[in-house]
């Protein structure tokens, strides 16, 4: 639709975003300060440099003579499968074995998935994964011929190891039978199949499993495609763009039971799962648990109006881009309104790519039937004020009036299930196919959240064991540029300070501002690095791979060493770059890099005075991709 006149004037998104910009943020010096404040390079961290070479001798190339095949079946998520399969290749270079391209079970066939692409190939280029680790291992696309019919009969043992497995359980358990057999499977459900931390004498097999996440693993290429066309579009807005992963899935809220942190029929889902976990073993605690003391110890996740405070605080203007991460978001559109009023440009994958470029991603699916949904039958009034009397004062929706018909959203799905029965259904058909392109939209996010200017975790360090989506970007932001603005937040911390200003959270006092600045710069810098070495690399190596994957260039100060109180070193400990690496180092500008963790006292004043002149609301937000043609004088035509 367009507006006519005979004076059309033409009007950009971007430019209008610009001169936005311009009004929020003042004068070319004002920008500039604001700009280094908030999007600054942490200077401390720019002499670590990636460098995940070999660098033993006693570090040979694959033996052609292997001492047999390994397959394996991945189970779980994008961040369980991509953990997984770093561990799976890294075993197999320590059992001299030759490794099948591993079956993704998210993406199998059955799943429904398009018949252009194997379970693997789904997600990952094949041909690039194989190829990148030629002189670590031998990798093959399938088994021998003469193996096939014995796997299918189940001649060979199969494996279900921990995530938690020793190499000396390797060594000692599996070899043994690999070479027996000649071929063994695994099952892997815990998202690894090895212990994070390794001696120092398996160094190397820390550096294999860098170079299998930050260079072997590439998505297919439509995947990259799309990718690199997203961050292209945010790129094109002329401002740096933050991504923010809320973190907010159902198993994890269930795990750590912060079920109260969500309301009626949500309370209710998590609370069922939750009891599935302790039904199988998982979670060793009560059903109903305190989920406002469980937040305050940092075991629950910031919510996205939390977030948006802190950003806020931080010196954030309210037009800053912000890209959602995360294909699930437990509480949906409800739980982001908050955030999206204080950052109106609050995008996603679907405000960035059309639907057909979504579907080309998915392929081709054969068609599942218009209408899988049958209402259940009738039951009688006596029959339904049983039930009720018996359901017990769970927080079930409200039936409708009883005017009004039963409509077909609320008997089917979760919704319906939660509200008739206490079992939940099995998956459908599209419920599994829904599954497989969560893979999909994970893949692009987080292509987009390692190449955005800062990143921001809603959950991670979680203490589950098990990996998750913020810890696998945040540690390939830190290898690939580990002085990339990447905040590391203390929960408990913050819920300290969120009990302070509970009521009074978008009007906090100037106080409480200079202490989430405080603590939020020291993230960036050495001490988070500390912080998130003694706890999210004993449970995924990948989240921290310093100092094993990185080097110190030689020119700068050499930091002091800080140990753990098991004598693992936490920070420090690089060994110097290569001068081949010194001598074609990019040397970054001081004037554009913010010392991380470092806030002079008179910056720190001028940052408040900052962010009182900022405006709390936007006087208007729109989609990014539109074009508007606008004139006061004239009408709408509605036929344009």
């Amino acid at each position: 639709m367009i507006i006519k006149s005979k004076k059309t004037k033409w009007y950009s998104a971007m430019d209008a975003l610009r001169a936005d910009f311009a009004n929020v943020l003042g004068t070319p010096t004002q920008i500039i300060r604001n700009k280094k404040k908030i999007w600054g390079l942490v200077q401390s961290l720019q002499p670590l440099q990636p460098y995940a070479n070999p660098r033993s001798s006693s570090y040979p190339v694959p033996n052609e003579q292997s001492n047999g095949f390994i397959y394996a079946k991945i189970f779980g998520g994008f961040a369980q499968i991509r953990s997984s399969i770093c561990d799976l290749v890294t075993i197999s270079r320590l059992l001299n074995a030759t490794l099948v391209i591993p079956e993704i079970q998210e993406s199998t066939r059955s799943k429904g998935i398009s018949y252009k692409f194997k379970s693997f190939s789904y997600l990952y280029d094949e041909e690039e994964f194989i190829a990148s680790l030629k002189n670590d291992l031998i990798i093959v696309k399938s088994l021998p011929d003469n193996l096939k019919a014995g796997r299918k009969r189940n001649e060979f043992p199969n494996f279900r190891p921990k995530s938690s497995a020793s190499p000396n359980y390797y060594i000692e358990e599996i070899l043994p039978k690999l070479k027996k057999a000649n071929v063994i499977g695994l099952v892997l459900t815990d998202g690894g199949c090895l212990q994070s931390i390794l001696p120092p004498s398996m160094a190397e097999f820390q550096r294999l499993r860098c170079r299998v996440a930050f260079h072997a693993l590439q998505f297919r290429s439509d995947i990259q495609i799309l990718g690199r066309q997203m961050v292209e579009r945010l790129r094109g807005w002329g401002q740096p763009f933050l991504a923010f992963h809320p973190g907010l899935l159902r198993d994890t809220l269930a795990y750590h039971g912060c079920a109260e942190l969500f309301q009626d029929v949500h309370t209710e889902l998590i609370q069922y799962r939750r009891a599935q976990m302790i039904k199988r073993g998982i979670v060793n605690e009560e059903l109903s648990v305190d989920s406002h003391l469980r937040r305050e110890n940092g075991s629950c996740p910031l919510m996205p109006e939390e977030v948006g405070v802190l950003l806020r605080a931080m010196g954030y203007p309210p037009k800053t881009i912000i890209y959602l991460a995360g294909s699930e978001t437990f509480g949906g559109q409800r739980v982001l309104i908050p955030l999206h009023g204080m950052f109106a440009n609050l995008v996603d994958r679907t405000s960035l790519c059309s639907k057909k470029e979504l579907s080309d991603l998915i392929g081709p699916e054969t068609p599942l039937p218009l209408n899988l949904f049958q209402m259940p039958p009738a039951k009688s009034d006596k029959k339904l004020k049983e039930e009720w009397k018996k359901a017990g004062p769970r927080p079930r929706p409200l039936p409708p009036p009883p005017d009004r018909p039963i409509y077909r959203h609320e008997k089917e799905g979760w919704y319906g299930w939660i509200t008739e029965t206490d079992t939940e259904p099995d998956p459908s058909p599209m419920d599994l196919r829904l599954q497989a392109h969560r893979l999909l939209w994970d893949a692009l996010d987080y292509m987009v959240s390692v190449e955005a200017d800062a990143f921001f975790p809603g959950f991670n360090n979680d203490g589950s064991g098990l990996p998750d989506f913020s810890s696998l970007v945040m540690g390939q932001r830190l290898y690939e540029t580990a002085s990339s603005r990447t905040y590391r937040p203390d929960r408990k911390v913050l819920a300290e300070l969120f009990n302070i200003t509970r009521d009074n959270m978008y009007h906090p006092k100037h106080n409480w501002t200079r202490l989430v600045q405080e603590h939020l710069n020291k993230s960036l810098g050495e001490e988070g690095l500390i912080r998130q070495s003694s706890l999210s690399k004993p449970a995924l190596f990948l989240s921290h791979p310093l100092p094993e994957c990185s080097c110190r260039i030689s020119s700068a100060e050499v930091p002091t060493h800080v140990k753990g109180n098991d004598g693992r070193i936490l920070y420090g400990g690089e060994d110097e770059c290569p001068k081949w690496m010194q001598h074609g180092e990019k040397t970054v500008s001081l004037e554009s890099a913010g010392e991380g963790g470092k806030l002079d006292e008179n910056e720190s004043l001028e940052y408040e005075d900052d962010l009182d002149k900022q405006p709390e609301s936007y006087e208007s937000g729109g989609k990014i991709n539109v074009t508007l043609a606008w004139d006061q004088d004239e009408e709408m035509d509605p036929n344009d």
